[in-house]
């Protein structure tokens, strides 16, 4: 049975495991004083599991070039946005930027682009940056098992692919063009990954689209499943709250602050291995609050443009329309999320969304240490397979 087929069976039937129905009790209306002691449960079950500390990554979005119209997305193929690739030479430079600001584990992100985003471009990529940066990641349109295979094989470690949501009604409203559109060979990606060989896989929600209880529940009930089917590999769950885009999608299902972190502890105490990760869509005040509560991986210092640190691909800013490649009009009506780069570079290629904590990779890396965390920059090498007696 796939995880499509149960998650049929949860919506026709509702039947539920015991740490599903423990979750889903979990999400029910809840005081000030309930969220404390969850709160004081999640960080005992995190100091027991994960110690003090704190994994830290970035992204480098590679390409906001994408084929798919989803309603909530700045790159959505019909938002009249500037667009560019990077090169594999521009994406080593963005490495090389973030290598200096302590990072060695690393997000590739790009949208989905058959024509842009192929031909062992991702391949090339991984290949380039892979002798400085041990802990690779992708986040890109997903794939048959055979293409995951040469991404293994190349350097990558880890695969990151969100449903969105996992109400099927919803999802079909939300994603009207490009291979997105469907539903099932999305939820697979997981699966197809891991029988890729990667040995971290990342999964989560976009709340803010749908009910988040329902969301958050299946998103458990996926978590559960992949626990039992894909044991060798690691997990980890995000939970991003929409931010603001081109094409000012506006969420329908508003989230608070206490629900977000109500479904954060939730997944703590029902899952107490599983990593969380909380990235920069949070405003600095509330990340401050939840990095001692359960999180275990953030990101720091991102950018959500291509080129964002350094100013690559500035020389290749194009629009596309309806996902094909046109020559930049001056008179077009442009909606732009680019914004100065790290290095004083404006760069006008747009964003994803907003980032919300804008602080430095120093800064955050101090504040954990206030904190009483360990910021780990780097927790993995390749070296560690060819050491004599831990390949046994």
């Amino acid at each position: 049975m796939s995880f499509v087929d149960q998650l049929n069976l949860i919506d026709e039937t509702g039947k539920l495991s015991p740490r599903l129905r423990q979750f889903r009790s979990l999400l029910d209306e809840i005081s000030p004083a309930g969220l404390e002691s969850m709160a004081n449960r999640a960080t005992s079950l995190t100091r027991q599991h994960f110690g003090r500390t704190m994994r830290m990554f970035a992204p480098i979005y590679v390409s906001n070039e994408c084929v798919n119209n989803c309603s909530y997305c700045g790159f959505s193929r019909d938002n009249p946005i500037l667009r560019t690739t990077l090169s594999v030479e521009e994406v080593v430079k963005e490495a090389r930027h973030l290598m200096k600001e302590g990072f060695r584990n690393i997000l590739l992100v790009a949208g989905e682009h058959p024509k842009f985003v192929s031909d062992g471009y991702l391949e090339a990529c991984i290949n380039a940056i892979r002798d400085e940066i041990p802990g690779i990641s992708i986040e890109v349109g997903p794939m048959e098992r055979p293409e995951y295979v040469r991404m293994v094989k190349a350097g990558c470690e880890g695969l990151v692919v969100y449903q969105e949501t996992y109400d099927r009604e919803a999802y079909k409203t939300l994603h009207t063009a490009g291979p997105k559109k469907n539903f099932d060979w999305r939820i697979d990606c997981p699966e197809r990954g891991y029988d890729g060989g990667f040995r971290r896989i990342g999964i989560g929600i976009l709340l803010g689209l749908t009910d988040w209880r329902e969301d958050a529940l299946r998103l458990a009930a996926h978590l559960d499943y992949l626990y039992k089917t894909a044991w060798k590999a690691s997990f980890t769950i995000s939970l991003p709250r929409l931010r603001p885009t081109a094409g000012e999608f506006q969420p329908s299902h508003f989230v608070s602050d206490a629900e977000f972190v109500q479904i954060m502890l939730a997944f703590r105490i029902c899952f107490p291995q599983v990593g969380l990760v909380l990235s920069t869509r949070e405003t600095p005040e509330l990340r401050d609050a939840l990095f001692p509560l359960g999180i275990t991986m953030i990101s720091a210092g991102s950018h959500t443009e291509p080129g964002g640190y350094t100013g690559s691909g500035s020389e290749d800013i194009h629009l596309t329309v309806r996902g094909r490649r046109v020559e930049r009009d001056e008179s077009t009506d442009l909606q732009t999320c680019g914004k100065v780069c790290q290095n004083g570079v404006n760069t006008d290629a747009a964003g994803q969304f907003e980032i919300a904590d804008e602080r430095s990779p120093g800064e955050i890396a101090s504040k954990l240490s206030q904190l009483g965390l360990e910021p780990v920059w780097k927790d993995w090498d390749a070296s560690i397979l060819s050491t004599p007696g831990l390949t046994n």
